[in-house]
């Protein structure tokens, strides 16, 4: 059958060729270019399907558009009966922080108006620069605006956030045809379509993150005092968080904080400067925390003092000499003011005994007991002494290797005091009847060998690790990475136990802000334990205290290979050991009575000794200060 002429439905503007029993819609152009060509239009029966198809779904869109829009207004105009409307000038004084209401954005389920869906929400998104998206399913049945939570976060920063379902691909085409028609600002709703803009997508507590990222959240002030009881053993907060939490500043305040609490807070308001590179803010923030800060006054004024002279020391490092810094913190003095931390307060005293008693567990009753310590503590070695002595085993023997790093800073006055050390605690040896003998070998992490150490068959091998590591560079700062390659060296001597204790303190990786943050928990519950433990005139506590500062302006204060205060909480070096294929070795159920039975006189209430999965925590207030643990 031939088929017919070409005819033109005048209402379309379109060519439908006849023939076959199919009517294939063509544009204009196409039908000149066929007439030009002299050819005949045909089209199959599956293409003709497939045109009725998409005119079908076009008008499926554009009926499921007018009943939401419909829908819209019908709420609105309920909701709007109830409840004022959001006008231009509440929102801008929400944006500006001048109004204490909170801000709803309503919509078809919030409880709340939306006047004017389109100029509303883009006036919002326009003045917030956030997008606030439609929850939709793809049948557009009871549906539900996305919840922009109230929040005294939003007052703070002027920021709405929204939270958004995600959508099947498959509708993602209608999702954005219908956020034009309401929000009315195109590009900022394709970049949250594309990822780029600020909506969240994701559950509620991960909106809740979302806000408390972006929010100027303070230290939390020091836990209440746990109740008192007979062997102190009491529970303890666990490690601080090794989350980085971006903290924004706010406007200096000319005032000088009134509490613990406000006083945190502007601290790290003018860690958020520095961070920002707005040095001008962070010095207004730290001359108003000088002025209500003393160093001879109570715990929390003295931290206070502590941590300003951190931070003014971070603004100032820029004009001043670094080397200068790290000559006072490795030098002598801070070495022998920390000798006298360790040593007069509880938190680190008792942790050094507890390494004593796993190296005691460890080698039994052997005779010939060899002490490879790369840290070494007068006071602890004092202490095991005593502990091999209370034994009673004849012919007794301590040999100690105390190893030093020629490429740490710390080598210099380390080596500088050894001698001295050693002398000392001869005598104590040989007053106790066990026989003694020091040596000091010098080499780096790659160079430790039983040969070199001077390890021989027979001895009972322990490898004594107390507060060395944290200042051993990691894979952070060194390539070498020497604080692993220690940890597989220590391992391969295959000592009987390797002890650890170490600060609970996040202070490697952190960043500026959650480090002064774990620093001001850390060091404000040291100088409280010590106001419970010494006088506060006491010269030996002034030189304890003036060496804890001198750790806070590192910790704090420095970047890079300059900070040499790395701390790190027990999780990770829990970490750190099982990848150099060390095992844990449980410290006995006793141990927290072992400890405070060295302590002579009574403990305060506040002071606390837990053992906790084979390893003791020590702290103050419920604050974990020290962590003890054994490894094999």
């Amino acid at each position: 059958m031939e088929p017919g002429p070409p005819w033109r439905d005048p209402r379309q503007g379109y060519l439908y060729g006849g023939g076959g029993g199919s009517a294939v819609q063509m544009p204009m152009q196409q039908r000149a270019d066929a007439a030009a060509a002299g050819g005949v239009l045909k089209r199959s029966l599956g293409e003709m399907e497939r045109w009725q198809q998409h005119q079908q779904q076009q008008r499926q869109v554009a009926l499921q558009q007018q009943l939401y829009l419909r829908a819209v207004r019908q709420r609105t105009a309920v909701q709007s009966a109830a409840v004022s409307p959001l006008t231009s000038a509440d929102i801008a004084a929400v944006l500006g922080g001048a109004s204490s209401q909170p801000l709803v954005l309503s919509g078809s389920s919030m409880g709340g108006p939306l006047a004017s869906p389109s100029s509303t929400l883009s006036s919002l998104t326009t003045a917030s620069r956030a997008v606030v998206m439609p929850l939709m399913q793809p049948q557009l049945q009871r549906q539900q605006v996305a919840y922009v939570a109230s929040s005294p976060h939003v007052h703070a920063h002027g920021t709405a956030r929204a939270l958004v379902a995600p959508a099947p691909s498959s509708d993602v085409s209608i999702l954005k045809e219908l956020e034009k028609q309401l929000l009315g600002d195109d590009d900022e709703v394709e970049a949250a379509m594309s990822g780029n803009g600020s909506a969240v997508t994701g559950t509620g507590s991960e909106w809740e993150e979302q806000l408390n990222s972006i929010a100027a959240a303070p230290s939390p002030p020091l836990p209440a005092p746990p109740p008192p009881n007979n062997n102190n053993a009491v529970g303890m907060t666990r490690s601080p968080s090794n989350s980085s939490t971006s903290t924004a500043s706010s406007s200096a305040s000319s005032s000088p904080p009134t509490s613990a609490t406000t006083s945190r807070q502007q601290l790290t308001e003018a860690a958020a400067a520095i961070v920002d590179g707005n040095h001008e803010t962070a010095t207004t923030h730290l001359a108003a925390l000088k002025r209500a800060a003393n160093s001879r006054g109570e715990a929390e004024k003295r931290l206070v003092a502590m941590m300003v002279a951190a931070l003014s020391s971070r603004i100032a490092q820029a004009s001043s000499v670094p080397s200068q810094h790290l000559a006072d913190l490795c030098g002598a003095e801070q070495r022998a003011g920390s000798q006298l931390l360790h040593d007069i307060s509880p938190c680190f005293r008792l942790a050094l005994h507890a390494a004593n008693v796993a190296i005691m567990d460890a080698v039994g009753d052997h005779r010939a007991i060899h002490l490879v310590d790369f840290d070494v503590s007068a006071p602890q070695h004092a202490d095991l002494i005593r502990c091999l002595a209370g034994r009673r085993v004849p012919g007794t023997s301590l040999k100690v290797t105390a190893v030093t790093d020629p490429t740490s800073p710390f080598s210099h006055s380390l080596r500088a005091t050894l001698p001295a050390i050693g002398e000392k605690l001869q005598k104590l040896a040989e007053r106790a009847g066990i026989g003694y003998s020091f040596k000091v070998v010098s080499c780096r992490a790659t160079e430790i060998e039983a040969s070199k150490l001077g390890c021989e068959a027979g001895e009972a091998l322990a490898v004594n690790l107390a507060f060395a590591l944290s200042h051993v560079p990691d894979e952070s700062v060194s390539p070498a990475n020497p604080r692993d390659e220690i940890l597989r060296r220590a391992r391969a001597l295959g000592p009987q136990v390797v002890a650890l204790v170490e600060q609970e303190l996040n202070s490697n990786t952190a960043p500026l802000t959650t480090r002064l943050s774990d620093a001001c928990a850390h060091y404000g519950a040291i100088l409280e334990s010590l106001d419970a433990t010494i006088p506060r005139d006491s010269a030996e506590r002034a030189r304890a205290e003036a060496a804890l500062a001198e750790r806070a302006a590192n910790a704090v204060g420095r970047e890079g290979p300059d900070r040499l205060e790395r701390c790190e909480v027990y999780g990770k070096w829990r970490a750190r050991f099982g990848m150099a294929g060390f095992r844990p070795v449980a410290l006995g159920p006793g141990i927290a009575d072992q400890v405070l039975a060295r302590h002579h006189s009574p403990v305060s209430p506040g002071f606390a000794v837990k053992a906790d999965n084979g390893v003791l925590r020590l702290g103050w207030m419920g604050r974990v200060v020290t962590v003890a643990s054994a490894w094999r």
